[in-house]
């Protein structure tokens, strides 16, 4: 997997089931992950799966739970899919990673971040902080789970 995806495309059907999914969880940080395929350069999501946010101080940080994470990285790959990215919310800003979201950082993969009160869609390659553009899909591939 390339150090840094300066590119992510996002469908968006993904791009809606993330906004539903964050304010579904308001006022409480929400957090999921994608699926996809990644190339020189970029990738491309495919899947977003939701996952429970299990972090002592949800309304302000957000951890995975370990046992959904774990089902959902085994469910990619048994599609073929490899983790593209991992999605949290901000309910109440800001659109750009906090210090908790660069010190839980672990996975060479972009981050995203909604921004609620701004209506915000960002991604970030983290502890680093670098900007990954976010792009319409080509297309999607018919995975689900």
């Amino acid at each position: 997997m390339p150090a840094v995806l300066p590119f992510l495309e996002l469908p968006a059907t993904l791009r809606r089931e993330m906004w539903a999914h964050a304010q579904a969880e308001a006022p409480r940080e929400c957090v999921g992950v994608l699926g996809g395929q990644l190339q020189a350069g970029g990738g491309q999501a495919q899947v977003y799966l939701p996952l429970p946010n299990v972090a002592a101080r949800p309304q302000v940080e957000y951890q995975a739970d370990p046992a959904a994470l774990l089902r959902a990285l085994r469910a990619f790959r048994a599609g073929a899919l490899e983790l593209c990215g991992i999605f949290h919310s901000h309910p109440q800003g800001p659109q750009t990673p906090s210090a908790a979201d660069r010190a839980g950082a672990g996975y060479d993969v972009p981050y995203l971040i909604a921004d609620l009160r701004a209506g915000t869609l960002r991604a970030f390659v983290l502890p680093g902080g670098d900007e990954v553009a976010l792009l319409p899909a080509s297309g999607l591939l018919p995975w689900r789970t």
